[in-house]
């Protein structure tokens, strides 16, 4: 059974960095798609799309956060990081990860989330 854990978020202020890790067990962590999801205050129905990585170690990321967040892996570690910079009050949310695979042309994801980590910003 897929199981996801989260850390690395907090309180920070505008315009300030943080790194979110999170390892991953009970998948097939080197060929799946790893991504980071978001879920926001204003929000509570779904988790938006923040950024992937695919197994092959190419990226997306949403229009909102490109350009800010990078997404990284350790396949040995099975751990996926997701490294945020240029913070803004709109980014307060919590992160989430989740392994994804192709089923035809839709990625598909694991039914299981984990806790999820808290990023806050404000000053």
């Amino acid at each position: 059974q897929a199981r996801f854990v989260e850390s690395g978020g907090g309180l920070v202020q505008p315009g300030g960095s943080l790194r979110l890790s999170c390892t991953a067990s009970g998948i097939e962590f080197s060929t799946s798609i790893m991504g980071w999801y978001r879920q926001t205050p204003g929000n509570q129905r779904e988790r938006e799309f923040v950024a992937r990585i695919f197994a092959g170690g190419s990226m997306e990321y949403a229009d909102s956060i490109k350009g800010r967040f990078t997404i990284t892996k350790d396949n040995a570690a099975n751990t996926v990081f997701l490294e945020m910079s240029s913070l803004k009050p709109e980014d307060t949310a919590v992160y989430y990860c989740n392994a994804g695979h192709y089923v035809g042309a839709t990625i598909q994801l694991n039914d299981n989330w984990g806790q999820g980590t808290q990023v806050t910003v404000s000053s």
